[in-house]
């Protein structure tokens, strides 16, 4: 007898992983997917706990500029702050289809639960994104199933409708029991792996479309480092620790063109970078690499600056608290 495949959409939270224990649990061949996009990586440690706890192979597929388009403008709009969730699972979910159809798998797997997301996981919006992703019965979402309408994969006999869950809304309880029958202990907490849902991240990425026409791979990597300045038509990134240092001069190395380059020289302190530098902004911008180094408040301090190909120092005062808490974004 043929062993019916399936693919499951893997998040790293908890509800993906017992969606995918759950098909397992009813004698399913399964492989999985994990999706990065410019704002989110998963690394190795991601992979191989997943293969740890489902015990299947693991695909990564990568979303690039058409993903950064929907965050710019989302036909189905935004959730809570420049997340755009129904449009963004309707890519996923056509990405996932056709994997599913390139490795034999008869339907996806999904974590989804009825009514726990207030954009996309109502009863009405789950079915317009099947809709859209041309997906219509091809989804299956073990933890609500008992509540959702019929799967070609129920009709056909694959799985048995039993063998599927009743929740629906916010609360945890029931995957918290589940997990402890299935063994699952680590996970992400709900919605953590998305950095569009934070309020602060958000303010950044409206920022950016009020400035730029179009967002790069590479513009998205600069919005998730440092912190974020405005000086007229410049944008100005400062490091906030050493491992964000280390990002801005790796972001640095690989850039093209590349941004100016500031670093205080006597104190440790950020690495600083300008986007579309001009003099009297590098100036301004020392002041705020100045600022969030060791240097004493009223000491002035030499800065080194790379632009381009010329290397130059200035000396320059730390700005003020004040000052700077204006100018951040």
């Amino acid at each position: 007898m043929e062993k019916i495949k399936c693919l499951a959409l893997l998040s790293g939270g908890l509800d993906s992983i017992l969606a995918a224990k759950m098909m397992l649990e009813q004698g399913l061949e399964m492989e999985g997917v994990v999706f990065m996009t410019p704002f989110s990586r998963c690394g190795p440690e991601l992979i191989e706990s997943f293969r740890a706890k489902l015990g299947i192979k693991i695909h990564v597929v990568e979303l690039k500029q058409n993903y950064l388009k929907i965050v710019e403008n989302p036909r189905h709009g935004y959730g809570s702050q420049v997340n755009p969730c129904i449009d963004c699972k309707i890519m996923m979910l056509r990405a996932a289809w056709r994997l599913a159809k390139r490795v034999g798998a008869r339907f996806l797997v999904t974590g989804e639960v009825l009514g726990q997301r207030p954009l996309s996981q109502k009863k009405d919006k789950l079915s317009l994104i099947e809709r859209r992703a041309g997906l219509r019965g091809k989804i299956v979402r073990p933890l609500s199933g008992k509540l959702l309408p019929e799967t070609e994969a129920e009709r056909m006999g694959w799985i048995k409708r039993g063998g599927m869950g009743d929740i629906q809304g916010r609360g945890r309880g029931k995957q918290l029991d589940m997990a402890k029958m299935f063994g699952v202990s680590e996970y992400k907490t709900p919605a953590g792996g998305c950095v569009l849902t934070d309020p602060c991240f958000a303010r950044r990425i409206r920022e950016y479309i009020k400035y730029n026409k179009r967002m790069t791979v590479q513009d998205a990597r600069w919005l998730l480092a440092g912190r974020h300045f405005r000086i007229g038509g410049s944008k100005v990134i400062v490091g906030k620790n050493e491992k964000d240092n280390m990002v801005i001069e790796k972001l640095w190395k690989s850039a093209k063109p590349k941004p100016a380059l500031l670093k205080v020289i006597d104190y440790i302190g950020p690495l600083t970078v300008v986007l579309n530098p001009e003099e009297k902004t590098l100036e301004t911008a020392a002041e705020i690499t100045a600022r969030y180094s060791d240097a004493p408040e009223n000491e002035s301090v030499l800065v080194s600056i790379k632009n381009g190909r010329d290397r130059h120092q200035i000396k320059v005062k730390p700005m003020s608290k004040v000052k700077v808490s204006g100018l951040i974004i």
